[in-house]
Parts: C-alpha cells; structure tokens; sequence
C-alpha cells in the first residue's frame, strides 16, 4: 500500500501521450493520480509512433505499466516493419500486454478484411510472447468474439471500455477474457452496461479511465484525468451494494492477474 493511500486502484487503460504533449505535464498527471488512489496505470496508444515517445517519457515511472500495438485507426498506416516493431518493444521492461488491438466498424477505417488481418497478426504475435491483449471493440461484437474463440492467446485479454450488453458478455465469459469499465459506466443512460457489471461475476471485472476520453458523470465537461477513475470505482460499488474499499481491492487483484503482474 502506497504512503496514504487508503485504497488502491489499477487505472487498466489511459491515453497519457493524449493529455498532453508535454513530458513533465504527463509525470505530473501520474502524481495527481497517485494522491487520488489511482497507484497503477497502463499506458496505452494507438500507434507504435507513439508507443515509443510515451515510453521513453514514462519508462522509469514504476507505477506505469505499458501497452505496445496497432489500433484498428492506423490500419492504413501501421507503421514499417510494424510486427517487429511490436515484438521488440514486448521485450522493454514494463510492457505486459499487445494492445490496442481489436475492431472498430463504426470508424470504418480501412476495410473490415484489413482490419480483420491486423488484429489477428497482433493476437498471433501475443500468443507468442505469452502476453494478454487490450481488445477495441467497436461495432464489431459478432467478428471480434468468432475470432477470439479461435485466437485469444492463453494469456487472456481485456475488453477494454466494455460497451455491449449482458448477452454478449454471458458469451464472452467463455473466453479468459476481463471486461474493464470506463467513466461512461456513469451515466444515467448506459442502462445496458449497468445490467451487465451487475451480471459478471466479481473476478472478471476491471476498470479504467479511457482518459482523456470517457469522463465520469461528475467530470463530464473535463477533459479526462487517470484520477477520476475513482469516481467511477465509487459508482460501480453503488450500483452493486458493495463496500468500495473491498470493491476497490477486488478490482485491484483482478487488474494484476489480467496483466500477469504482482499485487
């Protein structure tokens, strides 16, 4: 346990590269974090470009784990040798998961086969270097589970800012996969992710920021901080009567058995 910090939470999925181009500016937003009992974040990013400035800013930050991979957005430019890429910074101290990866039909980027191809490539490649994955999932449920039935590596991965209802998650539940939840758990309308954090069983849940995207119902003209993902740990224990210290430790052993890294 952190030196004040009552409760700890693992903040399983923020964009630190997209708050702000800054170095110091993203250090700063990690501290704020950790007063705020947000002691653990994965650093994710849409792009290798961007996977490796992050890194360099983030690498000696023990509380920041990382992420290394392709989103569906960057299916038409993934970058040289974009594979290699991704197996060699799978080596760096501190990345424990390929990601994002996944699909997005709403976007349309690219063609769905290509989308198709660079997802599977990156689950291939997982599988390989015994490492969960980070999964977008965007319109795509039907592809993206036909797929993960097949390829999901024994590793697991993560459905990152679950956004589908109870009955694909009593499906996905198959699958060694974790639903994380982000700040649009919080509003008032999102009566199908209600249902279906109340339905998963307790072990299977995760939660993130998706900062500077996704604020929580209390934040929601902000932009987005790894801070505020206590406000969404708080109306998740609300919402399943649950005391949020005992949520909050639950969440957190899930988060470091999703990523394969010690409590």
């Amino acid at each position: 346990m952190y030196e004040g910090v009552t409760m700890q939470i693992f903040d399983t999925h923020a964009h630190i590269g997209l708050l702000y181009n800054d170095p110091l500016a993203q250090l700063r937003a990690i501290q704020e974090a950790k007063r705020a009992s947000v002691v653990r974040i994965l650093s994710i990013c849409n792009s290798l470009h961007d996977f490796y400035s992050v890194y360099e800013t983030l690498k000696t930050e023990p509380s920041v784990y990382h992420a290394i991979g392709v989103s569906p957005s960057e299916v038409m430019s993934p970058g040289k040798d974009w594979s290699a890429q991704i197996e060699k910074g799978l080596q760096l101290p501190g990345v424990v998961a390929v990601g994002e990866t996944g699909l997005d039909y709403f976007k349309k980027y690219g063609d769905q086969r290509s989308q198709i191809e660079l997802f599977i490539t990156q689950l291939d490649i997982a599988s390989k270097a015994k490492k969960p994955v980070v999964i977008h999932n965007r319109e795509a449920g039907k592809d993206l589970l036909n797929i993960l039935s097949e390829r999901i590596p024994d590793a697991g991965g993560i459905l990152h800012c679950y956004s589908e209802d109870a009955a694909f998650a009593r499906q996905a539940l198959k699958l060694p996969l974790y639903f994380s939840f982000a700040g649009n758990l919080t509003y008032r309308n999102a009566r199908n992710l209600h249902e279906t954090v109340k339905a998963l069983p307790l072990d299977r849940i995760l939660v993130e920021s998706e900062s500077p995207f996704m604020p929580p119902a209390p934040y929601r003209k902000e932009r987005n901080m790894p801070a505020n993902t206590v406000a969404t740990v708080t109306f998740m224990a609300h919402l399943l009567k649950k005391d949020k210290e005992a949520l909050a430790a639950q969440l957190w052993e899930n988060s470091c058995k999703a990523f394969h890294v010690s409590e």
